[in-house]
């Protein structure tokens, strides 16, 4: 079974390179609802910057509030999203138009309505990452987290839909992302803007067995369902944690103020 590794570099000012290791390409999605203080961070080391609808309006009437000591119309002219894609029910005229004129690429697809918009943005992200870099993508979503529950239960839909690209869902209090069943995984934990309350869900079919390292409360050959025991209100104990499980789970962390 393959090792696959995680790490929220992605946090921080500056990413670190390692020689030893490929270095991720990011791309970020921005939804509809109130944008994590540390957006403007996730826009600076993304390849690809997307809004999904409404996104969009997040975008224009919050990032000035979220660099107070600059001009709001450099701070709109500047982030100024590539994609605009998803049903258009939720983007305001002005701000299409506003952001059509500045070159982004407005896609409507209203005539979809069995997909989330985050499903449509991330399809998009695939369709025009070349095979060769898929392995390396990792897509940051903001504003995935908060607001009304189904949302979010489709936001985490969208992560077992495409399990075999890496998507960390975002919002200012913690992230979540999959972790599929076909690798083990090893989570490099950065203490100094994350953690230390964690959790692992299963997340699809019930986890017969699940074992861990590095946590409070390791588990060791653990079943976990719904109805049962799951890894909720878990502490990271150690800098590595390492997870082998039989059925996919979620793994969630807190995120430092």
């Amino acid at each position: 079974m393959d090792l696959m590794t995680h790490c929220t570099h992605f946090l921080l000012p500056t990413i670190p390179l390692d020689d030893n290791k490929p270095t991720l390409t990011y791309a970020l999605v921005v939804l509809n609802q109130k944008l994590p203080t540390f957006t403007p961070l996730l826009w600076k080391h993304a390849k690809l910057r997307l809004c999904a609808d409404g996104g969009a309006n997040r975008v224009f009437d919050e990032m000035p509030d979220l660099l107070p000591n600059q001009d709001p119309i450099l701070v709109r002219n500047r982030y100024k999203p590539d994609v605009i894609k998803g049903d258009m029910d939720s983007i305001r005229t002005e701000v299409q138009d506003f952001y059509s004129n500045l070159g982004t690429k407005i896609v409507d697809e209203s005539h979809d309505q069995d997909t989330t918009d985050l499903h449509k943005c991330v399809a998009l992200i695939e369709d025009v990452t070349p095979n060769l870099e898929k392995a390396n993508l990792c897509i940051l979503v903001a504003g995935a987290l908060g607001g009304r529950f189904d949302h979010e239960i489709g936001n985490i839909n969208v992560l077992c839909r495409f399990s075999n690209t890496r998507i960390v869902l975002l919002s200012e209090d913690c992230l979540i992302q999959l972790l599929p069943r076909s690798h083990r995984h090893e989570i490099n934990i950065l203490s100094s803007v994350e953690g230390p309350h964690c959790g692992l869900i299963p997340i699809g079919i019930p986890s017969a067995s699940t074992t861990t390292t590095g946590l409070q409360w390791d588990l060791d050959n653990t079943e976990m369902k719904f109805g049962g025991l799951i890894s909720t209100s878990n502490i990271v104990r150690e800098a590595r944690i390492t997870v082998r499980s039989d059925s996919d789970l979620l793994w969630t962390i807190s995120i430092r103020k």
